[in-house]
């Protein structure tokens, strides 16, 4: 399914340029440094999911219109100010193959930059004149802040069973997908039920999106861009070494239980884990929890529906993808 995104978006490719140009329309001001750092970062646009996901939930129920479009580009505006604030805290030094605005201006230029987007975001929202769209929105954010600190605390008391990972993951990763399905559908007026549907299918999306992503920390892959076991430096512990951890059948299970309980992990300690993942058979359960996330997805779309292809096809992506 390598082509599928690009599939997907040139079956919406009229609307995603809308959209876009909004975006920059948006985000035009009368200071000459906040346009070109603007600019800069607006030339790499990513993978644009998460508006995708509104444009696709628009289309599917009964079609992109300007409120769709408005509510596309707040999406992807929040997603980008978290993305620049995310830089600060991680002072990370590229993204998307680019130097952070932070690298290049300093912390401060760029969470006022981060802040702008937030209220380029509020202005997009504003214009669908509904505030169904501003409230979903509002409840994003909070799922999303909440996700994170309870992370760090449960990072904190080491704290590793599954189903307190779904629980953060469901909060502060499948929160923005199901928002950006609310919008979509919120935006043509959706019937109540098909709208808990499609909320329903993108938040087991965004579900499959983090597991997919957490897959990485335990490959050291370039493409990727982050190093082996950098989750686990951090204190998180992801659903390949949770299940791993449960293993009780197997002889270093105990020993493995004991090693994460640790405040903190040296290289050696780190790449024991990582490599009992793997061999305890952590990947592929992963990969056989994103495959029955999606069967249950697929049936909540009907068949009959034009959009529902692209629908099943983004999630295919998802779980496929290799960055």
């Amino acid at each position: 399914m390598a082509n599928s995104l690009q599939h997907i978006k040139d079956y919406l490719r009229p609307q995603l340029e809308a959209m876009n140009s909004i975006i920059v329309d948006t985000l035009r001001s009368d200071s000459a440094l906040t346009n070109e750092i603007v600019a800069n970062y607006l030339k790499t646009k990513g993978k644009q999911l998460r508006p995708i996901m509104v444009l696709l939930v628009g289309q599917y129920c009964g079609g992109v219109n300007e409120c769709v479009l408005q509510g596309g580009a707040a999406v992807e505006m929040l997603h980008n100010a978290s993305l620049i604030h995310d830089d600060v805290i991680d002072q990370a030094r590229e993204r998307r193959g680019m130097a952070t605005i932070n690298s290049v201006w300093d912390n401060h230029v760029a969470v006022l930059v981060g802040d702008f987007f937030v209220t380029g975001a509020l202005r997009c929202a504003v214009r669908t004149g509904d505030s169904r769209i501003l409230d979903a929105l509002a409840q994003m954010g909070r799922d999303l802040s909440l996700g994170e600190i309870n992370q760090a605390d449960i990072a904190r008391h080491h704290i590793i069973d599954e189903a307190t990972y779904m629980s953060i993951i469901s909060a502060k990763t499948a929160s923005l997908f199901e928002c950006c399905a609310a919008v979509g559908g919120l935006a043509v007026n959706a019937p109540d039920d098909q709208l808990e549907r499609l909320k329903h299918f993108a938040r087991l999306l965004g579900i499959c999106f983090q597991i997919k992503d957490d897959t990485f920390d335990y490959y050291n892959d370039p493409v990727v861009g982050k190093p082996t076991g950098n989750d686990l430096r951090e204190g998180k512990v992801t659903l390949p070494l949770i299940h791993a951890l449960n293993r009780t059948d197997l002889p270093e299970c105990e020993a493995m239980r004991t090693l994460i309980q640790h405040d903190t992990l040296d290289a050696g300690q780190i790449e024991q884990l990582v490599d009992y993942a793997k061999r305890a058979g952590g990947i592929d359960y992963a990969y056989e929890t994103m495959q029955r996330l999606k069967a249950q997805a697929d049936g909540l779309l009907d068949p009959d529906n034009s959009a529902t292809t692209m629908l099943s096809e983004i999630f295919d992506y998802i779980i496929d993808r290799n960055k």
